[in-house]
């Protein structure tokens, strides 16, 4: 009887130790569990893009970005002629459709060194925010908007007048001012800034300017190359 009371008591050890370790092995395991849900893998960092030689980093403003790109040059010192740096500085967001200097250089020859001028400056303000759009647009988003305009978008700039947007043969975001005389291509899109987001485009578009306003007749051009 004493032995039968024995293995008795021994097979009541083994189970209670038994079910001690399972309950163990399941709460570490829980525990480990809500750990790792706890502390998720961090996503990589996306590469930044590069504009001109030169990395853009979404934590720098537009101007700041800008700045930095070799081929972005006669669009800083136009900003900084018209008196824009404050405002392209500011928490926006505004989406910028950035003339490279070819774009700039494709105008008729002198358009340039006239619209520097400080007379001209109200001129050189008014082309420069006919490439701004109030809030953040990135190319999935405008492309959106040319989907559901059957084809094209219009996109009210803060200069008051829209910025036609359809798409290219090979599918590229095309830009022209409302009458068709000035047309660009976005190059480089979705470079992202903090305060909004900038397209490199190869065309200067020229809003409706005033009759007798200076630059006026010598700054239009037709930019029909697609960069592809």
């Amino acid at each position: 009887m004493a032995t039968l009371a024995g293995a008795a008591a021994l097979a009541a050890c083994a189970s209670t130790a038994s079910t001690s370790g399972e309950t163990s092995t399941a709460s570490t395991s829980a525990s480990s569990s809500e750990t790792i849900a706890a502390n998720p893998t961090p996503a990589p960092t996306p590469e930044p893009v590069m504009v001109g030689g030169a990395a853009m980093l979404p934590s720098k403003t537009i101007v700041e970005n800008a700045s930095a790109a070799s081929n972005l040059t006669t669009l800083v010192s136009a900003v900084k002629a018209a008196g824009l740096v404050s405002t392209l500085s500011g928490p926006g967001p505004f989406t910028v459709f950035a003339p490279d200097n070819g774009a700039f250089s494709r105008l008729p020859p002198g358009t340039i060194d006239t619209l520097m001028k400080p007379e001209n400056k109200a001129v050189l303000a008014k082309i420069l925010k006919y490439h701004v759009v109030a809030g953040k647009l990135d190319s999935d988003a405008i492309k959106a908007k040319i989907k559901a305009g059957g084809g094209t978008a219009m996109l009210t700039t803060v200069e008051g007048e829209a910025l036609k947007a359809t798409l290219g043969p090979n599918g590229n975001i095309k830009l022209s001012n409302q009458a068709g005389t000035t047309v660009g291509y976005i190059d480089t899109a979705d470079v992202m800034q903090s305060n909004g987001v900038v397209h490199v485009i190869n065309g200067v578009m020229i809003p409706n300017l005033d009759a007798g306003a200076s630059a006026s007749g010598s700054a239009s051009t037709d930019t029909d190359d697609s960069g592809m």
